[in-house]
């Protein structure tokens, strides 16, 4: 299926190439900086019935347009950006489904199953959803944090994912290394999540035409689902209709 997206920097929806995601802003490339607002795609979502879309606040100055897009499309997405214990209610309560970690459950390059743990407590392991983006390092992924720049000590593989699978409700993993570039899906990566992930998964990076969906549906022995953001006409790109994904996940629909 395909899973839509709202990916928020700096108060505004945009596409980034995720590799340069960095501190440094000169470092930074951006595919495209809409002019809508989040609630408009929120909005639109809604209209054609797509659910489990994630909203992704990178940086600071997003929560407004974070709030608008729930409010727009209440119990309709997920939303991720700086979520902690702390705030992690507060977003449920503003309309989200789930709330989406990384960062704050690492610490030191290790996962910190006390974090985790009062995460947890918190919000219930049916609404949380670990974020395991991730990039190749020799022949092995290894999930990323701060930015996608820094490289934790957790190898993805059957035995850690149905480890974290016990703590959360979905995974969301960003193939970083083609984030944003439209060259085509991570397909080892895809084949791997849909064989170790033992969750509802969504896949996101590279998606450059509706046959990536396709792909994705068959590598992932149809358990893994597929954002696509850069290249949707939506997006300001040229490869997927955003007609044409609506009409695929209709498919699936039941009457």
């Amino acid at each position: 299926m395909f899973r839509p997206c709202i990916d928020l920097h700096q108060g505004k929806v945009k596409q980034i190439v995720g590799g340069t995601l960095a501190a440094d802003p000169e470092r930074l490339r951006t595919n495209f900086v809409s002019d809508r607002s989040a609630s408009w795609y929120a909005e639109l979502y809604r209209r054609d019935g797509l659910k489990g879309g994630h909203v992704i606040m990178l940086g600071p100055g997003n929560e407004r347009e974070g709030r608008a897009a729930l409010g727009a499309y209440p119990d309709g997405m997920q939303i991720g950006g700086g979520i902690n214990p702390d705030n992690a209610r507060s977003w449920l309560e503003a309309g989200a489904t789930h709330v989406i970690v990384t960062s704050w459950v690492f610490r030191e390059g290790r996962v910190d199953w006390d974090r985790l743990a009062k995460l947890v407590h918190t919000v219930g392991k049916g609404r949380l959803v670990l974020d395991l983006s991730c990039r190749l390092r020799g022949n092995e992924y290894f999930v990323v944090t701060d930015r996608w720049q820094k490289f934790t000590e957790l190898k993805l593989s059957r035995e850690a994912l149905e480890k974290l699978a016990a703590w959360c409700a979905e995974f969301l993993i960003h193939a970083v290394d083609v984030e944003g570039l439209c060259a085509g899906v991570d397909q080892e990566l895809v084949s791997k999540l849909g064989q170790w992930s033992p969750i509802p998964t969504t896949y996101a990076g590279g998606a450059k035409a509706l046959g990536d969906l396709e792909a994705v549906t068959r590598l992932g022995q149809s358990r893994i689902d597929l954002a696509i953001g850069s290249a949707l006409d939506i997006f300001g790109g040229s490869g997927v209709r955003y007609d044409d994904v609506v009409a695929y996940n209709r498919q699936f629909q039941k009457p």
